[in-house]
């Protein structure tokens, strides 16, 4: 079965890039990315490639080799599909904000309508490949919608969970630890469709890294992974508060404990909190899903990893409180980082939000500066959270293009997403300019306690 055209529907941070690294490593197949928004769609096509919608390093020149030549973006979804031997969908599945299931079950509406489009388009047998992160059984429903459309187009359900880190996603594209294929593997016709996929990666993954297992192992492994990358962040996120309070050093015990070849040392970095589109939503997914099968008790152990990170997040805030004399209204604090993470635009779920709703609350006027994160951006998750008006948020936020700017006649600086140049800046030159006594609280762990005292900074860091 060799495929010759895909259609992508989703152009968002999935899509977007895992349809360029296709396109740049499969030349003879044409890739097409499809989306409704047509601001999104646009941006992809822009003659300057450093717009493009998602920033990740290395991104702009992949879509620069590729644009033209065998990868497209466009939003003619119907005449898409119906040209595609092989259909990604891509889509948002975001947590159910109304009726059953509301805050934890993911909200599968953009998925049924895909399937139902595709259902509809359709004059000739496709594979259809989940990549959105989905609860396990989801492709029994796209199964059951696709194949009772009564036209005779016969379609095959694959599951292929993606496993990317934003901020290193192109380097996750070309040297994955693994690709995970699920499907039928009990007709001939399912293994085919699973092979098909299989030769598109191994155009440049060794065959050793492609797995291949059933389409429901497929879907809850995704699942898995992130919570058990979120259960490490959220154990030493516990492990930094009694450090704080016995005198321990959070990153020594990360090192003594990662070194233990059965534990290992990654997702150990203490810090505010984790964000990202994937973790809270994958996890929350996962205890609604446990307790629709009546396991109580593993719902509430994966809960609790969601409790510990909102803790974290409350009590840093917090601490920039108590730490400016128990109040901090018509102060002025400086939040450096907006991104959930370095070397990446997305801000879903970023713990900078919710410390900076939690200043706001106590009437703080916050400054803002993040080196790739827009302020209409900013302004969009403040307004998401709904605690205060649009124009509340306007009068108590401003947004700057630099840090110095930001911190100048600050409070307190509030260190939030580890970008790199905030390790460069002349920390100097801004201690003289902030009022005194000038406070640093550093949620990343990012910078030197010793050197910033010396300075004259009252520094606080998560987990010592």
């Amino acid at each position: 079965m060799k495929i010759t055209n895909i259609c992508c529907i989703g152009a968002g941070y999935v899509g977007g890039p895992t349809m360029a690294i296709i396109a740049q490593k499969c030349p003879s197949i044409t890739v097409t990315v499809v989306d409704i928004n047509e601001k999104r769609i646009a941006a992809w096509n822009d003659e300057d490639v450093n717009k493009i919608p998602i920033y990740e390093p290395g991104l702009s020149d992949i879509v620069k080799e590729a644009r033209g030549r065998n990868l497209f973006f466009s939003t003619e979804v119907d005449k898409e599909i119906d040209k595609a031997d092989m259909i990604f969908i891509s889509v948002n599945t975001p947590t159910k904000t109304y009726g059953m299931g509301k805050g934890m079950a993911a909200d599968l509406k953009y998925i049924e309508l895909c399937a139902r489009q595709i259902a509809r388009i359709a004059k000739t047998d496709k594979i259809v490949v989940e990549k959105s992160t989905l609860p396990v059984r989801t492709a029994q429903a796209l199964k059951d919608i696709l194949e009772n459309t009564g036209n005779g187009v016969k379609f095959q359900i694959l599951s292929n969970p993606e496993f990317l880190a934003e901020g290193t996603a192109v380097e996750d594209l070309n040297n994955p630890d693994r690709v995970l294929i699920g499907g039928d593997l009990d007709t001939t016709e399912g293994r085919d469709a699973m092979q098909a996929l299989v030769d598109i990666y191994s155009n440049w993954i060794p065959s050793i890294q492609i797995l291949t297992s059933n389409i429901w192992s497929s879907e809850l492994s995704k699942l898995t992974a992130n919570a058990f990358l979120a259960q490490r962040v959220s154990s030493i996120n516990a492990m930094s508060e009694l450090c704080e309070k016995t005198g321990a050093d959070v990153n020594e015990v990360a090192k003594a404990v990662g070194m233990d070849s059965r534990i290992g040392s990654k997702f150990l970095q203490s810090s505010v909190g984790f964000g990202g589109s994937c973790f809270q939503k994958d996890i929350l997914n996962l205890v609604y899903i446990a307790k629709s099968y009546g396991l109580n008790e593993v719902a509430d152990y994966w809960e609790q990893v969601i409790l510990m990170n909102d803790h974290q997040k409350r009590r840093f805030a917090a601490k920039i409180v108590q730490t400016l004399f128990n109040t901090v209204s018509g102060k002025k604090i400086a939040m450096l980082g907006w991104a959930f993470k370095k070397d990446t635009n997305d801000t879903r779920e970023s713990a900078a939000i919710y410390v900076a709703d939690y200043l706001l609350n106590e009437q703080a006027e916050v400054v803002i500066y993040d080196p790739k994160v827009t302020e209409e951006q900013i302004f969009a998750d403040l307004e998401y959270l709904g605690n205060r008006s649009d124009s509340e948020n306007r009068r108590l936020v401003t947004v700057v293009k630099s840090a110095k700017e930001a911190c100048n006649e600050a409070h307190a600086v509030a260190l939030l997403t580890e970008w790199d140049e905030f390790k460069d800046l002349n920390w100097n030159q801004i201690y003289d300019n902030m009022l005194k006594p000038a406070f640093l609280f550093d949620g990343r762990r990012l910078l030197n306690k010793t050197d910033l005292e010396e300075i004259g900074f009252d520094v606080f860091v998560i987990g010592s």
